[in-house]
Parts: C-alpha cells; sequence; structure tokens
C-alpha cells in the first residue's frame, strides 16, 4: 500500500513538474512574441544597428548574435577593421577577423560599416616610425596611409556600405588634435593643417567609388565649439570637391547627457553643411562619477562598473533619458540616417554597467520598450 502512494506521489511530482515547466515555457515563448524588433519598428526612420566583436561573428556569443539577427539591420567592426587589428605589421594584413565579420553581416542581411581607416589610437608604432626609430617623412607616411587605405577598402569594394574615414581628429575647442598624422604631414604649416584628412577621403573614394565616406567624433553633441570645428571640417573638404556623406556623433551619454539642446545643435548644425547625420556609438554609462568621454585610454571597465546598474532606479532613469534621445533622433529623421549602438547587450559592453538595451541575459530592459514607445509615437 505504501509503495502503491509512493508511486502515485512521484507521478504526481513529476506531472506537476512537467506542467509547470511547459507552463514556463508558453509563457517564455509568450513573451517573445510580444518583443517587437527594433528594425520592424524603426524602419521608416533610420537604420539601427550594433557594434560586433569577434565573439559575435563566429558564433562564440550565441547570446548577441541572437539579438543581432533579430533587432539589427546594420553593423559596425568594434575592432576588427582597426590599424592595430588588420594591418599589424608593414607587409602582413589579418584579413580572417574581418573577413568573418563582412560574410556574417552579408548573410544576415546587414548594412555593413567599416571602422575606422584612419586613427590615432590603437595604430602600430611602425606605421610612424622608420627602421631607427624616427618619425618618418611626410611623403612616406603617405604612402603608407594611401598603401592601407587603398589594400583595406579594395579588399571590400561594393560590400561595406560606407567607411568612417577618419576617426576622432578634434580636440574639444574645435582645434585639429596633435597627432602623428597631423605632425608629420602637416609639418606645423597651416595651409596644410588639412592634408592629411584630404588624403584618406580622396583615396577611400577612389578605392571603392560607391562607398558612403564618414568623419566619426565624440563630444560633438556637448561641446559647441567642437561641433563647430567638425562644421568647419566637412565645409573645407565640400570646397575642395572631396566627397564627404555623413558625420558621426558617437553619443557616449550618461543618465544626464547629453542636453536636448546640445544634440538638436549637432544635428542641425552638421545637416546645414549638406551632409547626413549619424549616432554612430551609442550608450548610456550608468555610474555618476568618472570620466564620460569616448577616449579609449582613458576608459576602465573595473572603475566604471555600477553596482547599482540593475536597480530600479537606474533602469527607470536610462529608460528617460533613451526615450529623450530617441525622441530627438526621431524629429530630425530626415537628417538621421542610421543609429548604432556601441555592443550588443550589457554583458559585451566595452564600459560595464547597464548601458545598452539588453540586460546581461540578453532580455530586453525598462529602456528597450522606451525606445520602442518613442519610436511608435513619432508615427
Amino acid at each position: 500500500m505504501r509503495l502503491r502512494e509512493r508511486a502515485m506521489k512521484t507521478r504526481q511530482a513529476i506531472t506537476i513538474v512537467t506542467l509547470v515547466g511547459f507552463l514556463v515555457g508558453a509563457v517564455s515563448c509568450m513573451a517573445e512574441q510580444d518583443v517587437p524588433t527594433l528594425k520592424d519598428v524603426l524602419k521608416n526612420h533610420f537604420l539601427i544597428g550594433g557594434a560586433l566583436n569577434g565573439r559575435v561573428v563566429t558564433g562564440r556569443d550565441s547570446l548577441a548574435a541572437a539579438i543581432v539577427e533579430k533587432h539589427f539591420n546594420t553593423a559596425t567592426a568594434e575592432n576588427d577593421l582597426k590599424w592595430q587589428r588588420i594591418h599589424p605589421w608593414p607587409d602582413q594584413y589579418n584579413w580572417e577577423p574581418a573577413d568573418s565579420y563582412v560574410a556574417y553581416c552579408e548573410k544576415n542581411r546587414m548594412a555593413i560599416i567599416g571602422h575606422c581607416l584612419v586613427w590615432h589610437n590603437q595604430v602600430p608604432r611602425w606605421v610612424f616610425r622608420d627602421d631607427s626609430g624616427n618619425d618618418l617623412t611626410r611623403d612616406v607616411l603617405l604612402t603608407r596611409m594611401k598603401d592601407h587605405i587603398t589594400t583595406v577598402v579594395g579588399r571590400y569594394k561594393g560590400r561595406i556600405k560606407g567607411w568612417d574615414v577618419v576617426n576622432e581628429a578634434l580636440n574639444e575647442d574645435g582645434t585639429l588634435r596633435n597627432t602623428p598624422w597631423l605632425r608629420i604631414i602637416g609639418e606645423g604649416s597651416e595651409d596644410k593643417r588639412y592634408d592629411y584628412i584630404e588624403h584618406a577621403f580622396r583615396w577611400a573614394h577612389e578605392a571603392d567609388p560607391n562607398a558612403e565616406l564618414y568623419y566619426n567624433d565624440y563630444s560633438l553633441e556637448s561641446s559647441k565649439a567642437k561641433c563647430d570645428g567638425a562644421v568647419a571640417l566637412v565645409k573645407h573638404l565640400k570646397s575642395k570637391g572631396i566627397r564627404i556623406a555623413a558625420v558621426g556623433i558617437q553619443l557616449h551619454g550618461s543618465l544626464t547627457h547629453p542636453s536636448v539642446e546640445g544634440l538638436e545643435y549637432a544635428i542641425t548644425s552638421l545637416a546645414a553643411t549638406g551632409v547626413k547625420v549619424m549616432v554612430t556609438e551609442l550608450d548610456i554609462r550608468t555610474q555618476s562619477r568618472g570620466y564620460r568621454g569616448a577616449d579609449i585610454s582613458r576608459v576602465s571597465r573595473a572603475s566604471t562598473s555600477d553596482s547599482d546598474a540593475a536597480s530600479a532606479e537606474t533602469q527607470k532613469k536610462l529608460a528617460e533619458k533613451y526615450a529623450e534621445i530617441l525622441s530627438v533622433l526621431l524629429k530630425h529623421k530626415k537628417d538621421i540616417t542610421r543609429v548604432t549602438f556601441w555592443g550588443v547587450y550589457d554583458g559585451a559592453s566595452w564600459i560595464g554597467g547597464s548601458p545598452l538595451l539588453f540586460d546581461r541575459s540578453g532580455q530586453p530592459k525598462e529602456a528597450f520598450f522606451a525606445v520602442v514607445r518613442a519610436a511608435r509615437e513619432s508615427r
């Protein structure tokens, strides 16, 4: 008798566990079905995407890949097209990571962005020095730049939609940053100060005449002087007949930054030059202190992690800020062609904390639904 009772109780327990599992799975499926797709919600406004690393495109981060393939229609290579990664030695190109990135994007029918051709960071030392360790001459550095741009852009001709040709060339006051590109190619001469930028854009256009070409920088939405410097740069390039399709505003924000006024100033000022505007590296830091810019040398994942990132109060503020930013972008959608998050979900962010729309389990956060509401309300 006791054996039969035990058997019955065991069967009942199994039945209950099975039923609970079925209900949980059903609820999960229903919840998944109820989550809208970002690229569909925003399809009449602008492209939406994220920065992808090697773990995503090779399938090692299946969580990120699932988000990318469902929600994004454009992608930027986080590191795999930067000079240090793709061209580590004078006569050596490392194509495998970039090839994987391009193939992944093509497989998923995404608009592919190349980031970036000329930057002062993540560039091998040999680029600027001769065999004795001295700075190169202007002509030799121009030759190295041309070889790099022609080779990289040429390899992906007709496959990459657009290139961040020059990245972060400006100081906060709008003047040109004193990089080796400027010092060597500009030779300290006022009439040569834009020379390296001009050459970079010309050679990129020659390598792929149909690719869009962009200038990309941070703090354009927070520093009017820097934004004005970008405007001057665009006007100069246009005066020389050089093709430039858009300026990228990186927009690494915080819970209190940027202001609506600052973001609108950047968009309207840049668009007035005749180029389109893109938000190219969007994320929102959740910590209240510490460095908030985009200079990678000043960012530490450890120091920017936020123990309160998952708190309801922080998530509410995060959602409100994303909704505010998206509302501004949608207001100016005739001038905005792309919005790209710098990362895919919180667990893969370069800055730690809780800066993106998907949490560390890959689930959409309150901020995600705030963005969706903003898009739907703009119709």
